[in-house]
Order: C-alpha cells, then sequence, then structure tokens
C-alpha cells in the first residue's frame, strides 16, 4: 500500500472509532435519565395537552385581535379627542 492509501484508511478508522464512542454514550449524559424515563403518553394525556395548546393559542389570538381593534379603532379616536 502507498502512504496516502494508509493516511486515508487512518482518517477512516478514526472516524469509525468517533461513531462508535458516541453511540455507546447514547442514554449515559446528561439526559439519559431523562430519556429512560420518557414514554410515550396515553390517548387521555394526548387529548389533555391538545385542548390545553388549543386553548392557549385561541386566547393569543383573541388578545391579538383585541389589540388590533384597540389600534384601528379606539386610538384613532383617542388622538382626535386630544387634537393630534
Amino acid at each position: 500500500m502507498n502512504e496516502e492509501h494508509k493516511g486515508f484508511l487512518a482518517k477512516a478508522w478514526a472516524v469509525q472509532h468517533k461513531i462508535e464512542e458516541r453511540q455507546q454514550r447514547i442514554g449515559k449524559g446528561k439526559y439519559g435519565r431523562v430519556l429512560k424515563m420518557a414514554r410515550k403518553p396515553t390517548n387521555e394525556e394526548y387529548e389533555k395537552t391538545a385542548k390545553i395548546t388549543g386553548l392557549g393559542m385561541m386566547l393569543i389570538g383573541a388578545l391579538g385581535f383585541v389589540i388590533y381593534i384597540f389600534r384601528e379603532l379606539v386610538a384613532p379616536w383617542i388622538l382626535k379627542a386630544l387634537g393630534y
């Protein structure tokens, strides 16, 4: 084998070893315990989460609409009353 080919093989083996080391560490780091405890939610838990999330989105949308109405209708009226 020539030197260029040996250098390429050495680099390839180094990359392979890094990948294997990372794979062995999965589940043992900072979040390993959390991942081991994680589970698929039940249908009831999923439905509750979806309802609460939907309600939150509706509330934020309603707040945005109220701010829009205030800006379009009430603010000009106030500025007109103040003489601007």
